[in-house]
């Protein structure tokens, strides 16, 4: 038998985040065993009977995918607009969920899984997990990237490269944080326009020679990676 928090098994399963469960179970909306659950408690979710709103959880094995994301895909399930989505390019996973966006315009790694503790992990702030790009623009000398602020609060670049390719300028830069549209803000608060901007790592996982469009399954040491990042979630 196998414990865990209660939150942590519903967002291993697929059901949501460990926080919005966390709301479930305030809501009274969870149950194992047939009583209502209560926050905090351990369960055993492959012993024990859990229910949201009456439907069974039931934990699948755990999945994890690396997909090289083309221009033009939108990171949604669904798309008001009409626009492609990356799960036009991915299987049919129940409960498969995103590792942080990349905006329309925005390529390269893209991570998904269904362990959501794990995805919550990777995300947040707190735990600052490193994400490189390699990006092309044109402007003015990027020798300030490193102590750049915006909204207040200084960008957490970890180490960059700069190379010179034409008129433009080549960069690898290394974040340790994902605000949204984080790069193509540093780039603008520098003066500089964006021609492409590619994901290349995200965490321990790197993009390689995965072709556009298509996805791999993460390895096993890449998985333990993550888990070992920063302990349990």
């Amino acid at each position: 038998m196998t414990l865990m928090r209660l939150q942590r098994a519903l967002a291993r399963a697929g059901v949501t985040s460990r926080r919005k469960a966390e709301e479930l179970i305030r809501a009274g909306r969870v149950r194992v065993g047939g009583q209502v659950a209560t926050l905090g408690m351990s369960v055993d979710p492959e012993g024990q009977r859990i229910t949201v709103d009456g439907r069974a959880v039931r934990a699948g094995p755990i999945a994890w995918l690396a997909l090289n994301k083309p221009v033009g895909y939108v990171v949604s399930r669904r798309d008001p607009e009409g626009r492609r989505t990356v799960y036009e390019l991915l299987p049919e996973v129940p409960g498969l969920t995103y590792v942080g966006r990349l905006d329309v315009m925005t390529s390269g790694l893209l991570l998904l899984t269904t362990d959501g503790a794990a995805a919550h992990r990777l995300m947040h702030p707190r735990f600052a997990v490193p994400r490189t790009y390699w990006l092309r623009a044109h402007g003015r000398s990027s020798s300030e990237l490193a102590a750049v602020a915006i909204d207040g609060r200084t960008v957490r670049v970890t180490q960059f490269r700069v190379r010179p390719v034409g008129r433009s300028v080549e960069v690898e830069l290394t974040l340790a944080e994902g605000r949204q549209r984080i790069v193509r803000r540093l780039a603008e608060a520098l003066g500089l326009k964006v021609e492409w901007l590619h994901r290349v790592a995200y965490g321990p996982v790197r993009l390689g020679r995965l072709q556009e469009g298509t996805y791999r399954r993460l390895a096993a040491g890449e998985i333990h990676a993550i888990e070992r990042l920063h302990g349990p979630a």
